[in-house]
């Protein structure tokens, strides 16, 4: 998602959380929240109607976001066969060249993953420490 507007949209924010999700982003957060009626069933997760979203800091995807004016579904690129994902553009093209329509090439974006918080019970869950500074979730 382009910015903390737009999350009210997709996710249901607590009144209790608001303050935490708005001062980590935009950042190296997946926050998992209860989805909102907007999100197609086939992009929650099965079980707990829940969704992972992000408000990245990435100048690139910031800019792509904002053009698209919408969120974007993604996921990290770790094709069969490799055991670290892909992260360069010229690789990912030569690689999947007959598979993809275009890749976007803004250099190297790391390996490092997001911290993801789930909130969608009533205690927040550090499910993997990544990027993100944990101390505000703790």
């Amino acid at each position: 998602m382009p910015d903390f507007a737009q999350l009210g949209q997709f996710v249901v924010i607590p009144n209790s959380i608001f303050r935490a999700i708005k001062a980590a982003t935009p950042g190296s957060y997946t926050f998992i929240l209860p989805a909102s009626k907007e999100v197609p069933r086939r992009l929650q997760h099965p079980g707990k109607k829940t969704v992972g979203v992000r408000i990245p800091r990435h100048v690139a995807t910031q800019a792509l976001l904002a053009e698209l004016g919408e969120p974007l579904v993604s996921s990290t690129l770790l094709l069969p066969g490799h055991e670290e994902p892909m992260t360069q553009g010229w690789e990912i093209a030569e690689e999947l060249a007959n598979a993809v329509d275009a890749v976007i090439d803004s250099g190297d974006c790391g390996t490092e993953p997001t911290t993801v918080i789930d909130f969608s019970q009533p205690e927040p869950e550090i499910v993997r420490r990544g990027a993100g500074d944990t101390s505000a979730f703790e």
